[in-house]
């Protein structure tokens, strides 16, 4: 018996080394709590007991909130539809089961079993938000040990759907970086070396084009599924929003749209944020910002946006990405406004914050759209990188952007051509970068310089021709990828009709109009109750500390909106 305890108890301890060794920052990832710290958290929850066997909660099924082990154990384990199950770790009494997608109650990544009977404490995701804010000091170790499990599910691959195609495959990048820029982990099976992937395609891919395949976690099986179909497949866009009506509904979800879902829901207002395909925007494609305050050794834009998404959620900001705003109704018929998304739902809001930014520029370039997401990108992550290694690469901008994916591509890349129409980088580009772009030996500067066409089959580019503008004289080089970052135009297309001012270029006027001789918000559009921040206003200094700034100043202005709605009332 005793042989058999001391087994036992070496096993344990074999089995917490190995854990310590997977997952970085361990103590932070899965911290214990004291019987105090549980004590102080019961008011927030219920207890519940699970017998041997029983699922807390299951991979691809929304979860019903954080889990506090009182007594017994529970495996966390991993499976990914195909019927493959990994074990990931052992949790026990004191420590908590939850990662940050159970702050808005989205679908669990990881099966959770009981290994003999369990008891409990459930705290839904309303209540563990409200302890996080409540619980100051315990709240910011669990909400740091609910972003690090993430982060170890998004690098080891675990949890989120399978992707079944060749790596170089143009649609099982575009699904990449769908997830990645969202925050979703996923894994990446080649059937040219993968026996049950390969099966897998046997069975239900007749045509190339069907690839790459998309394994749920449940078993469902997606044909090259387009953005919106795989996040509707995989719970990422929530509940329904009808019925609810919101103080303010926010679109956009890049830095103005982020920071002023974080300060508003963070001042009690009711919140809802909207983006098309993921949060960051633009911002989210710069490799590394450096000169943002407070960040002296810089931060990737992805990363910065990313903490803004999940202070919102720690608020109670309803993240609702992606899902595309079509239209804006400024009639208020039954006192709200109204904004028609794809999905056929109508998000209904007293006040409306434009924080839609900016779209892609896409240059006027023969066969340009061939190509797109088969060679010429708009956005410079490690995936992408990864494509590009030891090549010759052409990179087309001179702002920012282009100094930042310059710069990270270069220690990919054999070279990167750095093409741009003017005669230099000093009006455009911040002198760190351009300091930065010039001692780099395989960055070459062409200046006066425009891509005239693109040239390639099937498998994607394979040629790019240039012209350099002032002596006519073109070069044809084999360039498999062209990277774009050439400016963006504003995005307000679905402002058509609702009253909205735009300049002549589409951005957003704000602050010229005035509502009973009183001045408004510089914030605030022609419809009362319509504010604009960031990139898509006109006149905004398009960088992201500007953007967060004026996330925080509307947030004032929407105070003094809604403060007056009872008073507006009154009179009617």
């Amino acid at each position: 018996m005793a042989t058999d305890q001391a087994a036992a108890t070496a096993t344990g301890a074999e089995q917490a080394d190995t854990a310590r060794a997977t997952f970085p920052r361990f103590e932070q990832t899965f911290p214990k709590l004291t019987d105090a710290e549980i004590d102080r958290m019961r008011r927030f929850g219920e207890v519940r007991q699970y017998k041997d066997g029983a699922l807390l909660f299951e991979s691809g099924k929304v979860g019903p909130g954080m889990f506090v082990i009182l007594s017994g154990h529970v495996a966390i384990t991993q499976r990914d539809g195909m019927g493959h199950v990994t074990p990931v770790i052992d949790q026990g009494p004191g420590q908590f089961l939850a990662e940050i997608g159970q702050l808005s109650g989205r679908r669990a990544l990881v099966d959770g079993t009981a290994e003999g009977d369990v008891e409990v404490l459930l705290i839904p995701p309303d209540k563990l938000r409200a302890l996080l804010v409540a619980e100051a000091d315990l709240g910011e170790r669990i909400m740091r040990a609910l972003i690090l499990r993430r982060v170890n599910l998004i690098q080891g691959g675990v949890g989120g759907p399978v992707l079944i195609g060749s790596p170089t495959l143009a649609d099982l990048v575009r699904l990449q970086g769908f997830l990645s820029r969202n925050g979703n982990p996923y894994h990446v099976l080649d059937p040219a070396v993968d026996k049950d992937a390969a099966d897998l395609v046997a069975r239900y891919s007749p045509s190339p084009r069907d690839l790459p395949l998309v394994v749920c976690p449940d078993g469902t099986v997606l044909r090259n599924p387009g953005e919106t179909e795989l996040a509707y497949a995989m719970g990422m866009i929530g509940g329904a929003i009808k019925d609810k009506l919101y103080d303010v509904a926010i679109v956009g979800g890049g830095p103005a749209g982020l920071a002023t879902a974080v300060y508003a829901a963070s001042e009690g207002l009711s919140v809802a944020v909207v983006d098309a395909r993921h949060f960051g925007g633009q911002a989210g494609a710069s490799a590394r910002i450096e000169n943002y305050l407070g960040f002296p050794t810089g931060i990737s834009g992805q990363a910065l946006a990313g903490r803004a998404y999940n202070q919102a959620q720690k608020f109670g900001a309803d993240m609702m990405i992606p899902v595309e705003a079509r239209s804006l109704d400024c009639t208020k018929k039954d006192g709200a406004f109204g904004i028609a998304t794809e999905c056929g739902h109508l998000l209904k809001a007293k006040s409306i914050v434009v924080a839609s930014g900016a779209r892609y520029r896409r240059p006027a370039i023969e066969n340009l759209d061939r190509f797109e997401g088969r060679g010429v990108w708009y956005w410079a992550s490690p995936i992408e990188g990864r494509l590009c290694a030891q090549q010759d690469i052409v990179l087309v901008g001179g702002g920012n952007s282009a100094g930042q994916a310059a710069v990270f591509l270069s220690g990919h890349a054999k070279r990167v051509r750095m093409m741009i129409r003017s005669g230099g980088l000093a009006d455009s580009m911040s002198r760190y970068l351009i300091d930065r772009i010039m001692a780099t030996p395989n960055i070459e500067l062409l200046i006066h310089t425009e891509i005239v066409a693109l040239d390639g089959g099937d498998g994607g580019l394979e040629q790019v021709r240039w012209r350099n503008r002032k002596t006519g004289i073109e070069t044809l080089e084999d360039i498999r990828n062209v990277f774009l970052f050439v400016g963006a135009e504003p995005a307000t297309s679905w402002l058509d009709g609702c009253g909205v001012e735009l300049d002549r270029n589409g951005f957003v006027v704000t602050g010229s109009q005035c509502e009973e001789g009183k001045p408004v918000s510089g914030l605030e559009t022609s419809v009362p109750g319509v504010y604009a921040v960031g990139d898509v206003r006109a006149g905004s200094v398009k960088r992201v500390g500007g953007a967060i700034g004026e996330g925080a100043q509307v947030v004032a202005a929407l105070h003094g909106f809604l403060s007056d709605k009872p008073l507006e009332a009154e009179r009617a």
